[in-house]
């Protein structure tokens, strides 16, 4: 009988499903050294952020860190830039049939169309989590949800209040909040993915499903 490698040893299997997973870990592309962290983290999933967290002159280089690790037996989601950025094409282009790669969040989510088109251009098979995070993506929400390729509606909130100026109280929250819970109905999804605490105390962030 062999014993398991070192990296077998840090990368466990997690055992919950995407579909319910509660709690979702942003992981800085930039910070490799907490990728073999984030993997034997607590945390139900993780996703490698190649967007907000990174530079826009960096975005070549955290891409290619992510699929290295990726094709070294890694599993993660990844949060690719939104579909009017310049980096998102390179993105779908270079995750695409990627080893570990279990699916992406596409930033900015603000049609059906972005979230359709994403997913062709990847394989048709891999899973796209719509992250809905301005006023247009809120009142567009039904479409999102049923779109081809969607998997599960994620509330960007910090981007939300930035974009509406909305104060970050449960109250203020309550629709965007509730309007992805319906949304998500709509399209026949699980429910959708909070948005992360507004104070996280390390680089990377948890969040759980919304609820209204």
């Amino acid at each position: 009988m062999t014993s398991p490698t070192a990296t077998e040893t840090l990368r466990p299997k997690r055992n919950i499903p995407a579909e319910i997973a509660r709690s979702w870990l942003l992981v800085n592309a930039m910070k490799t050294d907490l990728f073999d962290q984030s993997a034997v983290s607590r945390a139900d999933s993780i996703i490698l952020d190649i967007e907000d967290a990174v530079d826009p002159s960096q975005k070549d280089e955290a891409r290619g860190h992510v699929i290295d690790w990726l094709s070294g037996g890694g599993q993660a989601w990844v949060r690719i830039n939104d579909a009017t950025s310049p980096f998102w094409a390179d993105d779908l282009a270079g995750m695409r049939g990627t080893p570990g790669l279990l699916g992406v969040m596409l930033a900015k989510t603000e049609s059906a169309d972005q979230v359709t088109e994403s997913f062709h251009r990847m394989d048709g098979k891999t899973p796209v989590i719509p992250l809905v995070e301005s006023a247009l993506g809120i009142e567009e929400a039904n479409n999102i949800a049923k779109a081809q390729g969607a998997f599960r509606l994620a509330f960007g909130s910090g981007d939300f209040r930035r974009d509406t100026g909305m104060a970050a109280t449960a109250e203020a929250m309550a629709y965007p909040r509730a309007k992805l819970v319906v949304a998500s109905r709509v399209g026949n999804l699980p429910g959708p993915i909070d948005g992360p605490p507004s104070a996280p105390a390390t680089p990377s962030c948890a969040s759980r499903p919304a609820s209204p």
